[in-house]
């Protein structure tokens, strides 16, 4: 099947007007030379890879970290509503039984791969090797520090679909911890109260991933400049962030796009509170939240995860002058990248899974197709 007269996102993160094809699943050609008669004419439609959300860890009431698959498959199925044609669930600070059981519903997910459902392309371990000063909505009561052992089986339990793991280079053998892990999948720093030399350290050692950038790490300060300078010196290192509107003022966003050019990932860090009504009640990682005036907060006020989707975080990023290029780029190909699953996913490129969203210029009216089938 082929389409024409769209404007698309291409695989050198630039817009061109031209034609592409889906065959048995896959893109085929990408501005081909030739296009058949019948190709679907889009009429100047905008056309993007499907979102990739390495970020978030639930939503329409269900958490990954509860281990239900059921409830699992229902968040697939909102990812896909709104666009995220791939996700990688994020865990909590909990203990490793409680982990190993929502690891084992994202193996079943990704071996069944259900019709009309965001693939599950891997896992955020986000926790338990945290600061407890930045814990931010962690739970205090089970962060451990940095535990190579117990991580490899809980990666090697799920066979390998943790992509990315999270730790606080501060900790006592955290590098050694990163040089390690980095071998298996992608290093981020979170939920920590590094200076610079931990922090670069941990780099050196391997970290290529900031998690939700600014939030649970130290702000840049002249002569302490911490974690976000050690980041943005080195050319490897990804960093995410979370546009919902409340967690990042859009000042602060348009400077983390200019320090991270072309490396920024949005991500939502939804939780079950995310198309749930306002005024929720909802649990969080073993503690209470409510949803109030659009954002979430655990009992003593600290903010906790969002109520947005992907998608949202897009369109709110656009209207915060954010490149279009750069932005799409950060919600599709560089989250596929952290995965490392580019080669599968984040582009619209022959031979990959043909996974986009066709959508007006302004991004209103989207169709979401997942393997070439429209959502």
């Amino acid at each position: 099947m082929f389409y024409k007269n769209a404007r698309i996102f291409t695989s050198d993160f630039q817009f061109v007007n031209g034609a592409f094809e889906v065959k048995d699943g896959r893109f085929g050609a990408v501005l081909p030379e030739s296009v058949p008669a019948d190709a679907i004419d889009l009429q100047g439609a905008t056309v993007i890879p499907g979102l990739v959300d390495v970020h978030s860890h639930g939503n329409s009431g269900a958490d990954f970290s509860d281990g239900d698959y059921e409830g699992l498959k229902k968040m697939a199925a909102y990812y896909a509503s709104c666009g995220v044609t791939s996700f990688a669930p994020a865990s909590m600070t909990l203990p490793y039984d409680v982990l190993e059981k929502a690891f084992a519903t994202a193996k079943q997910l990704k071996a069944e791969a259900p019709a009309g459902h965001a693939r599950l392309m891997g896992i955020q371990m986000e926790g338990p090797y945290f600061s407890y000063k930045k814990r931010g909505a962690q739970n205090p009561d089970y962060l451990k520090e940095p535990d190579f052992e117990g991580f490899k089986a809980l990666f090697e339990g799920c066979g390998g679909l943790v992509r990315i793991v999270d730790i606080a280079p501060e900790l006592p053998g955290a590098a050694e911890f990163v040089e390690k892990a980095s071998k298996l999948c992608t290093v981020s720093i979170a939920h920590t109260d590094s200076d610079y030399d931990h922090a670069k350290a941990a780099v050196d050692a391997g970290v290529t991933h900031l998690t939700h950038l600014y939030n649970a790490m130290p702000g840049i300060h002249h002569r302490n400049p911490g974690v976000i300078p050690a980041a943005v010196e080195n050319p490897n290192v990804q960093a995410e962030i979370i546009c919902d509107g409340y967690h990042i003022h859009p000042a602060s966003v348009r400077l983390a796009f200019t320090m991270f050019k072309n490396r920024m990932i949005l991500v939502s860090d939804s939780g079950r509170c995310a198309g749930l009504p306002e005024g929720s009640q909802f649990e969080l990682g073993g503690q209470d939240a409510w949803l109030r005036g659009g954002v979430a907060r655990l009992a003593d006020g600290t903010i906790a995860c969002s109520a947005a989707n992907l998608w949202q975080c897009l369109t709110n990023v656009l209207s915060w002058n954010i490149p279009e290029e750069e932005a799409v780029r950060a919600a599709t190909y560089n989250p596929a990248k952290a995965l490392g699953v580019q080669d599968q996913i984040g582009s619209i490129e022959e031979g990959k899974l043909a996974d986009f969203i066709i959508c007006a210029p302004d991004y209103s009216g989207k169709r979401v197709f997942i393997g070439g089938n429209e959502i």
